[in-house]
C-alpha cells in the first residue's frame, strides 16, 4: 500500500489543509506525525492517496496552506519527495 504524507506544522493547519481538500472531494485523515519523519514537537500529517496529492497540493496552496514537507509511503518506509 501506498500514501502520501502531507507534513504540517500544527494540528490546526492540519485541519485547515483537511477542510480545503474535502471542499474539493478528495478524502484524507489527519494522524500525528511519526517521530523519524520530523523534530518537531507538534506536527501532525494528512494522509493521501497517491493519485490525489496533485490536486491536494494545488487545493492546499490555494488556501495558503502550504506543506512543511511530503513524503512517500512506500514498501515499508518513508521518502521525503520534493515540493
Amino acid at each position: 500500500m501506498e500514501y502520501y504524507l502531507i507534513l504540517a506544522r500544527s494540528v490546526t493547519y492540519a485541519q485547515r489543509m483537511q477542510r480545503a481538500l474535502e471542499r474539493v472531494g478528495i478524502r484524507c485523515q489527519i494522524y500525528r506525525a511519526p517521530r523519524d519523519l520530523t523534530n518537531l514537537g507538534c506536527a501532525y500529517v494528512l494522509r493521501v492517496a497517491v493519485p490525489d496529492l496533485t490536486q491536494a497540493l494545488i487545493a492546499i496552496h490555494r488556501a495558503s496552506l502550504d506543506p512543511v514537507q511530503i513524503f512517500l509511503y512506500q514498501q515499508g518506509m518513508y521518502r521525503e519527495v520534493s515540493m
